[in-house]
């Protein structure tokens, strides 16, 4: 197979696991929210996005094809058990490996993220720092950014980038608040730059 057919294979696999995802999440958020759920459904979603970003090994036992189903409704159980899941949650997540579908779990949690926010008009920003930042300098930034931009909850995605030296980076939508060394390093070479190109 050429390297051009493998990466279109490769497009149409990430096309069909992102609307598969998006079908999911869209049954989910609607159960969720029927039941009064939501909040609930949204921070076990929450949860099983961390595991799945955090432990290759679970995100892959789940996807194989050969782990026989009732093994890994075992383990759905185990992580519901130690989490505290809603029985909504639960039930979805049987269905996903009933249906065969749980290899998409990860396309399913960004989709429902991404629906929930749109639902409850959360801005979802990326806070990218040099060191880990406090709950409260957090919260702190996710304030400023709600008068920023007025919206009704701001939800912060926390990111550690050593590459910038210290300070942080906050990112949403197509806007960006660099108040990072590394930020400022750049912006004083950049100005070293055009005023070297002017002489």
């Amino acid at each position: 197979m050429s390297a051009r057919r493998a990466h279109k294979v490769v497009t149409m696999a990430k096309i069909e696991y992102e609307a598969v995802g998006t079908a999911y999440a869209n049954a989910l958020l609607s159960t969720a929210q029927g039941n009064g759920a939501l909040d609930a459904v949204h921070a076990d979603i929450d949860a099983i996005s961390t595991v799945m970003k955090d432990s290759q090994d679970i995100k892959e036992f789940l996807a194989n094809p050969t782990i026989p189903e009732d093994k890994k409704k075992q383990m759905i159980a185990q992580l519901a058990s130690e989490s505290g899941f809603n029985k909504y949650t639960v039930n979805f997540l049987n269905i996903l490996i009933d249906q065969g579908r749980i290899d998409a779990i990860v396309e399913v949690c960004d989709a429902f993220e991404s629906k929930y926010c749109e639902l409850t008009d959360t801005q979802v920003a990326v806070l990218r720092s040099a060191v880990k930042l406090e709950q409260e300098q957090q919260f702190l930034i996710a304030k400023k950014l709600q008068e920023l931009t007025k919206s009704k909850n701001v939800k912060i995605k926390p990111v550690v980038d050593e590459s910038l030296v210290a300070g942080f980076v906050v990112e949403w939508g197509s806007s960006q608040i660099d108040l990072s060394v590394k930020g400022q390093l750049d912006k004083i070479g950049n100005e070293l730059m055009a005023t070297a190109n002017a002489q």
